[in-house]
């Protein structure tokens, strides 16, 4: 572990960020150039005193698991995510669709996105990150852990995460879901993590087996949407998406017509996400 150098990098990729680049608001009285270190420490989910170690060359060799959130939050590139490894005394993680490190492009872009639902997935359905009209509606999804946080062996293996859309749009969206793990099979391959969850749904799910055999492949397609909420009812939307260079990962973007009931309705989810995450 290269304290030093950990400590430098750090501090000048949080010098170089400006606080709308991560979706803080900056008040009036901002002196210091960047982010500030507990804004980072926020970012990250870590206590400020431990980041202030880490910036001051006196913290302990942070995790694998802390430096995924230090690369998150500093938005670094892959490159750059690979050094912040290096630095700290780590291998840098192996470079596939898998490997969880969400891509900056896609996160300057869901920043600014405060109004609609938008998320960040992976090629093989696994939320990476979304904004809160998102966690509102569909639930905190990268919090999952294990297998649950892949849409697909969710949407087979438990029934209740279909309530989020009404039963005349199970089949559709089930069918995307397996063409777009096609797609991530074909590409990963059959020993890659894509392998192992066809395995698994293979041998937990007639349904997905069924869809399996029709071959279908796709990326995960831009279409209509209509989501079911508990609290608004039924919600209409569009579903735009934007992919890396790579389709490795995909920002899905889902937006109401302009003054439309859908459109009110996502308003109303919003003043109740900010009830919500506020605790009144």
């Amino acid at each position: 572990m290269d304290r030093a150098s950990l400590a430098d990098f750090l501090r000048r990729r949080r010098e170089s960020l400006r606080p709308q680049d991560v979706g803080v608001i900056a008040g009036p009285r901002r002196r210091t150039p960047g982010l500030r270190r507990e804004e980072v420490a926020a970012l990250t989910g870590m206590s400020t005193d431990y980041y202030v170690r880490l910036e001051q060359q006196r913290g302990p060799q942070p995790s694998d698991q802390m430096l995924a959130a230090l690369a998150r939050a500093l938005r670094l590139t892959i490159d750059e995510r690979d050094h912040l490894y290096r630095l700290a005394g780590h291998n840098a993680p192996r470079r596939t669709f898998e490997d969880g490190h969400v891509a900056p492009s896609l996160l300057r872009v869901l920043d600014r996105l405060e109004d609609t639902p938008a998320m960040i997935v992976s090629a093989l359905g696994e939320t990476l990150v979304s904004n809160r009209l998102a966690t509102t509606i569909f639930g905190d999804r990268a919090a999952l852990t294990g297998w649950d946080r892949y849409e697909s062996y969710r949407w087979f293996t438990d029934p209740a995460t279909r309530d989020v859309y009404p039963p005349d749009g199970h089949d559709h969206h089930g069918r995307g879901l397996v063409a777009t793990l096609r797609m991530a099979h074909g590409a990963l391959g059959e020993r890659s993590r894509a392998g192992e969850l066809v395995r698994l749904l293979l041998a937990r799910s007639e349904e997905f087996g069924e869809l399996w055999e029709r071959h279908e492949v796709t990326h995960r397609f831009e279409d209509h949407k209509t989501l079911l909420h508990p609290q608004v009812g039924r919600i209409d939307v569009d579903c735009q998406v934007l992919t890396t260079q790579d389709h490795g990962q995909a920002l899905l973007v889902l937006t109401p017509v302009p003054g439309s009931e859908a459109d009110e309705k996502i308003r109303l989810l919003s003043v109740l996400g900010n009830q919500e995450f506020s605790g009144t």
